[in-house]
């Protein structure tokens, strides 16, 4: 089995962005969802309310991002000048910095919603659910819904798309990882696993959401694949897709193509 994909998002809910190699931070990979809108409240918005978010696409520069969509583009610094605000994250209430007002029309205009754009500095520190932590209270992770890392098998999606009527790209499901080689759904039984020379731990299958449902070409919602998701993938009334993963050590570097081992299964 090898590493196929490596993807990141660095707007949480906006475009992602595919690349060969990423550092393994602790709460997750290197400029993976640091970056959040907020509306009004200072409550984390996504493509669950809002669909035309999967069309901003995203690009990395050296000091910063490019944010694009409709014919505009915003160049948006690493760091933010900003005030500091208090944003909600689903239970999560942390520290954040807010970005400056030019940033924060060309949002509030593109998806036509008073929003702001904030970035989680790295003395916020987000903890992990401790019912599924490997280091009970240490454990962290950025905007991310929940865990640092999510991992699908190429060989999952392929199961899926064998049972719609037209199949879907991998980007529904928006994982970190994807893995070739594997039978469908093996990773369902994987608890520990090494990506390179980093180890991973498998805590929580993924429950899957309507952003799934939403074209990330076109911004449009459909049914699929959920509706097939709930004849085959319902466990406890979730619809299991993918893997959360939580790194046991930051620091190294995944490429595309690295050897990815089972340590230990369930």
């Amino acid at each position: 089995m090898y590493l196929s994909e490596i993807n990141i998002y660095p707007v949480k809910s906006l475009g992602g962005i595919s690349v060969e190699e990423s550092v393994v931070e602790a709460r997750g990979l290197e400029r993976d969802r640091r970056l959040m809108l907020v509306d009004a409240a200072n409550q984390f918005i996504s493509q669950r309310e809002i669909a035309a978010m999967a069309l901003i696409k995203t690009e990395i520069i050296d000091d910063g991002l490019i944010a694009a969509c409709y014919g505009k583009s915003l160049r948006i610094p690493a760091i933010p000048d900003g005030t500091t605000a208090t944003v909600k994250v689903w239970s999560s209430s942390v520290k954040a910095r807010v970005y400056d007002d030019e940033t924060n029309a060309w949002f509030s205009d593109v998806l036509g919603i008073n929003c702001r754009l904030v970035l989680m500095p790295e003395e916020t520190k987000r903890k992990v659910n401790p019912l599924y932590a490997v280091r009970k209270n240490e454990d962290t992770v950025s905007f991310a819904d929940g865990y640092p890392f999510l991992l699908i098998g190429q060989a999952s999606l392929d199961d899926l798309n064998s049972r719609l009527a037209e199949p879907l790209p991998m980007n529904r499901f928006r994982p970190n990882f994807v893995v070739a080689d594997a039978e469908p759904f093996d990773e369902d039984t994987w608890k520990k696993v090494r990506i390179g020379d980093t180890v991973f731990h498998i805590v929580k299958p993924c429950a899957r959401c309507v952003i799934t449902t939403v074209d990330q070409t076109t911004g449009e919602k459909g049914k699929e694949p959920l509706k097939t998701l709930a004849s085959f993938r319902n466990m406890g009334g979730n619809l299991m897709f993918g893997q959360n993963l939580i790194a046991e050590k930051a620091g190294g570097t995944l490429r595309v193509g690295d050897r990815v081992e089972i340590l230990k299964s369930k």
